[in-house]
């Protein structure tokens, strides 16, 4: 996990979203054990409740599972989310990352459209985009 401390996303997003997309293709199955809380800290120099947070929030979310005494440990993605919609969450999130730090970085929304759609036609044209 690597952390931005540059990047106008909070540093308990980055974490969040790198721990979810791991799970979400496959880097961690269920199963896996987390490190602990006190470790991702230590080794992201990061405050330990920022850690706790994302556990929790990933916890309720029905990604990781805590045992008293044991770890934390992956689920594996929710049940209740169907392919789609976890091919669209996660595109989402990549979206959502993006348009932050092009705004950052002070696109506007019609340079970032166009820079888009530029991109998209010089992917299909070296045929790594299927319309």
């Amino acid at each position: 996990m690597l952390i931005d401390r540059k990047s106008s996303i909070p540093i308990y997003a980055q974490l969040k979203e790198q721990i979810k997309f791991a799970i979400e293709t496959g880097q961690y199955i269920a199963g896996d054990r987390l490190p602990t809380v006190r470790q991702y800290a230590v080794d992201l120099k990061i405050n330990l409740n920022t850690v706790r947070k994302v556990y929790g929030e990933l916890e309720d979310e029905g990604y990781i599972s805590t045992r008293q005494g044991k770890g934390t440990f992956v689920t594996g993605i929710p049940e209740r989310q169907e392919k789609d919609e976890k091919r669209i969450i996660i595109m989402n999130d990549l979206l959502d990352n993006v348009l932050i730090q092009a705004y950052a970085l002070g696109f506007n929304t019609s340079e970032i459209l166009d820079l888009m759609t530029i991109k998209f036609s010089t992917t299909q044209k070296r045929g790594n985009y299927d319309e």
